[in-house]
């Protein structure tokens, strides 16, 4: 969401100091430095813009926020600055500032698709407050570019979803993601095969093998696939008065990375990760939270289940927690997200079937190799109808008493830099429980799929 305007390194060097921290693993040099670089904005506006990415990609949309709008203030008609204003905004909860910069984008390009759709998602369209005619007219301008036709189709379907029009809305979802999908190489048989080689590597014997990893106790992975409830678990638990969150990051992948070399592909990455010294990998990730003095530490990057045999050998205290949805209501609302660079299978059904069958694989296979008491399984929809039972494991499960803020989370201040940042402001609601059969006869293929490999869908009555 983050548009880039490149800088002068060399007007400003100590900037290569924080990239050259953060490269390393050391968020509070980087953020000491970046502090420091901070007071010497003057009258750049592009110095002011790369000092909010900065902060941005240290967590702090807050100073973020500061750094872009005075950028705006210094060169207000470069409509990138207020772009990246909105994204830091948004990430505060500030919806109506987002909003309002958004507007200002689209009035002075209106062929940034990227900002239609950014506020397309930002509340509930109703009928007497909305675009979708303004995006129609859009989509009909000639010479229009894919690239910024994608984002568009998606705002579209969002707001016409909103409106009730069901149809229509699956109709533009459809042109969106099938284009996107044309843009890209990507191959699912190749995830498919990792899943597979993941699962056969880190066996119940690598997995539970007695090794020396760090001991630190504060990790908190929530994992899963996007879209199933992990920012929702990460806003509840971080509401806790010992609980910090850090937010979704590469940066257990990363660890992995720095210590396993250059690799040509992800074969590769994976035949040196079960090489890797697990204190080693451990102790480099847990550098990475040098920032949080919190008792327990959320990490809730959904990837992260892929390295979850690491984990229990790196960090033997680390609590995991699996936040599982529905397969048809997950893959609905992975495909009607657009997630632009990241979740390449999320643009056709045929795809996310088939990645949602090896995901499912490889979680149970780690429900069966990993130790008892390691992973707590948490259901998106027992989690909506009976919050306050789950919430409850969920804290037993990472030992933290309950505290009545877990259960109003929607009141947490921390930034949400994740496509729920619009949704994790508001109260637990169970509206997208079984949202997906409203498009049951365009799903069809997919529940298919699901029920020739096994897998139970329940049609019910219609959402």
């Amino acid at each position: 969401m983050t548009a880039t305007v490149a800088v002068s390194a060399d007007s400003h060097p100590s900037m290569d100091d924080v990239e050259q921290l953060l490269a390393c693993g050391d968020p509070v040099a980087a953020r000491r430095e970046l502090d420091a670089v901070a007071g010497r904005v003057g009258t750049s506006a592009r110095f002011a813009h790369e000092v909010g990415q900065l902060y941005m990609r240290l967590g702090d949309a807050g100073r973020a926020a500061d750094s872009y709008a005075r950028a705006v203030a210094l060169e207000p008609g470069l409509t990138a600055y207020r772009y990246n204003l909105s994204t830091a905004l948004i990430a505060l909860g500030r919806m109506d500032g987002a909003e309002a910069a958004l507007d200002s984008v689209i009035a002075a390009q209106p062929c940034d698709g990227d900002a239609w759709y950014n506020r397309a998602t930002l509340r509930r369209q109703t009928p007497a407050r909305n675009h979708v005619a303004a995006i129609e007219r859009e989509l009909s301008r000639p010479g229009l570019q894919p690239r910024d036709a994608v984002p568009l189709h998606y705002a579209l379907a969002k707001e016409l979803e909103d409106l009730g029009e069901f149809e229509r809305s699956f109709q533009a979802l459809t042109r969106g993601a099938s284009a996107r999908r044309a843009m890209l190489s990507y191959r699912v048989e190749d995830d498919e095969s990792i899943m597979r080689g993941i699962g056969a590597a880190f066996t119940e014997q690598v997995v539970r093998e007695p090794v020396s990893g760090c001991d630190d106790k504060r990790p908190v992975f929530v994992v899963g696939l996007p879209r199933s409830g992990t920012t929702l678990v990460d806003r509840i638990l971080s509401s806790h008065s010992r609980v910090g969150s850090h937010g979704e990051s590469t940066d257990f992948a990363m660890s992995l990375m720095h210590l396993a070399g250059r690799c040509r592909d992800k074969a590769e990455l994976l035949e040196r990760s079960t090489k890797v010294d697990p204190r080693q990998l451990g102790e480099a990730y847990s550098r990475r939270l040098a920032m949080h003095s919190d008792d327990r530490i959320v990490d809730k990057t959904p990837a992260n289940f892929l390295y979850l045999g690491l984990i229990a050998r790196a960090l033997p205290n680390a609590r995991i927690i699996y936040a599982r949805r529905d397969p048809m209501d997950v893959c609905y609302a992975m495909y009607k997200t657009l997630f632009r660079m990241a979740y390449p299978y999320s643009y056709d059904l045929g795809d996310l079937g088939r990645y949602w069958l090896a995901f499912d694989a490889l979680m149970r296979h780690w429900q069966d190799v990993l130790p008892a008491g390691r992973m707590l399984v948490v259901d998106y929809e027992r989690l909506v109808t009976d919050p306050a039972a789950t919430i409850t494991a969920m804290l037993d499960h990472i030992g933290m008493p309950w505290e009545d803020a877990c259960l109003h989370f929607d009141a947490n201040p921390l930034p949400s830099l994740t496509a729920s940042a619009a949704q994790v402001r508001q109260p637990i609601y169970a509206t997208s429980v079984g949202l997906w059969r409203h498009h049951a006869k365009a799903l069809a293929p997919l529940v298919d799929l699901f029920r020739t490999h096994g897998v139970a869908v329940d049609e019910g009555a219609g959402a």
